[in-house]
């Protein structure tokens, strides 16, 4: 909500077409910005509003049960399940931010989105998004401390530290947005309004301004695409020391180790290539993007139920006691 109430306070925010002036020139500015979607043709459209329809409810009810599953049964009370849990709540609130609308949009000949509400979304999905970077790095170093040093694994992993990575998740996709939006917010916009998306973020709502958007491309880049690509390389980094760390505690064999890791691999590589796609390379110039981004909002928070679940034992365990 800090987005919105920046959004409001801002000096440009004042009436829907109302004019200002910017370098002694009267600029109108943009009520509204159409976002022209994913699909073509009305066939096209029906099977994928009932496709997307499908995937976000196994989201909400996927990811809200083992939310809920962990805080009611007191054996999932550990550092692995209680991150576990706020990533679930975290895919929620990503996917919130985009599918209900993209899913609306699909049967809308006006996909139509007003200024307040395209920055609030963005907003909110650069803070999810550095949430579940920063989950994602602390549950693959939870999965280290326990493989590779599990005499210590209590002592690193206490309450303590599992609620200071919850805390450094918010506060670091805070101020990743932040710093991109305080730059976004005043940028001009006298049109055109089209946005060639399901979506609004800053790179396409940057080559919609009526500036030189160089710099302001220059700044995304350097944040979102450094915190993509540095937390991607960190989570591979940490999976390559456990497979070596397994491999010389097992003598070589590393199938099961793999089998579990693979998952959480694809999980990331999936979560990632979409980020490093729009943010490190140059800003985009096709739609092939926004294609790209369904993996972020949709695919990835359905498979991480999943993935970190469906081998694992103790939730298994807790299901059967929650059936009973």
């Amino acid at each position: 909500f800090s987005c919105f109430f920046i959004f409001l306070s801002s000096d440009d925010l004042r009436s829907p077409l109302q004019s200002k002036s910017m370098n002694g020139l009267n600029q109108s500015v943009l009520s509204e910005f159409m976002l022209l979607g994913i699909a073509s043709s009305w066939e096209t459209k029906v099977f994928l509003m009932l496709i997307f329809s499908l995937i976000y409810l196994g989201i909400i009810l996927g990811n809200l049960f083992i939310f809920f599953l962990v805080i009611f049964d007191s054996h999932l009370h550990s550092p692995m399940y209680f991150l576990l849990a706020n990533l679930s709540f975290i895919d929620v609130g990503l996917a919130s931010t985009t599918v209900p609308k993209m899913i609306r949009d699909l049967l809308n000949e006006n996909k139509i989105i007003s200024f307040q509400s395209c920055m609030t979304q963005i907003c909110f999905i650069h803070i999810m998004g550095g949430v579940e970077m920063v989950l994602l790095i602390a549950m693959a170093f939870d999965r280290y401390t326990a493989i590779c040093k599990p005499l210590h694994y209590l002592n690193i992993m206490n309450p303590k530290t599992c609620v200071s990575f919850v805390i450094a998740g918010w506060v670091i996709g805070v101020i990743h947005a932040m710093s991109q939006f305080a730059f976004i917010i005043n940028l001009p916009f006298c049109g055109p309004n089209k946005v060639d998306s399901f979506y609004c973020d800053f790179p396409r709502i940057i080559k919609l301004a009526c500036t030189d958007g160089a710099k302001f491309e220059f700044i995304i880049a350097a944040n979102s695409g450094f915190m993509s690509m540095g937390t991607f390389f960190l989570l591979i980094l940490s999976y390559v020391f456990i497979l070596v760390t397994v491999w010389k505690r097992s003598s070589g064999d590393l199938s099961k180790a793999f089998v579990t890791l693979s998952a959480h691999i694809t999980v990331v590589v999936l979560f990632f290539t979409p980020c490093m796609f729009l943010y490190v390379w140059p800003f985009p110039t096709s739609s092939i993007d926004k294609y790209l981004f369904i993996v972020d909002f949709a695919i990835t928070p359905v498979l991480n139920p999943a993935i970190y679940t469906l081998r694992n034992k103790d939730i298994k365990v807790a299901i059967k006691r929650f059936s009973k």
